[in-house]
């Protein structure tokens, strides 16, 4: 892109609101010097954190909006009371208006995705849109969607995120004919729900430009990265998204503690210091934080509402990225090409 990037933030969102939005975006400034900022929020709050970053206040411009969305609004409530006026809705508002690239939260998911639609529409074909996280693996990163949009899939639904999940790939990964794999209980083609073996089904025939179907894989793929991208419904995603959370985290508490029981075993951790601060920084769940949501006319980024400066910072990279490659076009091209080979 020629001209900059502009994302908007919702800056009240998450656990935090702006003690943790205004440092992230000067965090993101720091490797996007380009970026300008549209921050919707309570400007008596946001006013004096941003002057405290002469370099972010020089290119953000401050929205002041009534009202905060909480965390633990129902989507009902949020729109009902948010619509207009929130932070949440002004951000997203910026993106339907042309105003910002890219929109930024960390408030609460329902919330979220039910202003998303409402305010931006679903894209032409697309039925209901899923959220797209990037997921560690031994041997990289993969791309596993739906993490928690929506319960519930059918088979077209399954295939449609199939290729938005492509579509992403291609640029996260700069690959040109990213894998993708349907999650299932098992790999043979007789295995789980007809839902699924339906959706295999139309991916083989289908022979979709753009992307390479692998066939289905297990949860143990996920971590070994067989697939570049992992097409799932939103429950069982959800759940698979938790898990690895909680597991990562109950390794570095069995770590932390294995290394500080014995004297030897903290001499030992001395010299090996180095690996395991390369396994942390692996771990570590803020270098992968931000969830994309597909389907939508515009780019929304979920950040996790717990996260802190350094994880809102990568969910603002990772809007600065889709919007800087094109994301919604490259989205549109695949769609339609697949649209193409359906009607031969």
């Amino acid at each position: 892109m020629t001209n900059p990037v502009r994302i908007s933030l919702d800056a009240m969102g998450g656990d935090a609101g702006p003690s943790v939005t205004v440092p992230g975006a000067a965090l993101a400034l720091e490797r996007h010097p380009q970026v300008r900022f549209l921050m919707a929020g309570d400007k008596a709050q946001l006013e004096p954190l941003v002057a405290q970053h002469p370099r972010l206040a020089e290119v953000t411009e401050i929205r002041h909006a009534e009202l905060t969305v909480a965390m633990d609004d129902k989507p009902s409530q949020a729109l009902r009371h948010g619509r207009w006026k929130s932070s949440m809705w002004m951000a997203i508002q910026a993106v339907r208006d042309g105003e910002a690239d890219a929109c930024v939260s960390a408030g609460n998911t329902g919330a979220l995705m039910a202003m998303s639609k409402v305010c931006l529409k679903t894209m032409s074909g697309i039925e209901r849109p899923a959220i797209a996280a990037i997921w560690p693996t031994t041997r990289g990163e993969s791309i596993v969607l739906d993490v928690g949009a929506t319960i519930g899939a059918d088979a077209a639904h399954l295939v449609d995120m199939a290729v938005m999940g492509a579509a992403m790939a291609r640029i996260v990964f700069d690959i040109e004919k990213p894998t993708v794999g349907l999650l299932n209980v098992g790999t043979e083609e007789v295995k789980g729900v007809e839902i699924v073996r339906e959706a295999s089904r139309l991916l083989r025939e289908q022979e979709i430009p753009g992307l390479t179907y692998h066939g289905f894989v297990e949860g143990d793929d996920l971590g070994r990265g067989t697939v570049d991208v992992v097409v799932t419904e939103g429950f069982t995603g959800n759940i698979a998204l938790k898990t690895a959370e909680g597991t990562a985290k109950q390794i570095a508490e069995y770590l932390r503690a294995a290394m500080t029981r014995t004297l030897m075993a903290k001499i030992g951790y001395l010299f090996a210091r180095g690996a395991f601060d390369a396994l942390r920084d692996k771990l570590d769940p803020r270098k992968v934080n931000g969830g994309v949501f597909l389907g939508l006319e515009g780019i929304v980024v979920k950040s996790h509402g717990g996260t802190d400066a350094v994880g809102f910072a990568s969910a603002v990279d990772m809007a600065h990225d889709m919007a800087q490659h094109h994301l919604m076009q490259t989205i549109r091209d695949m769609l339609d090409e697949t649209s193409v080979v359906a009607q031969t």
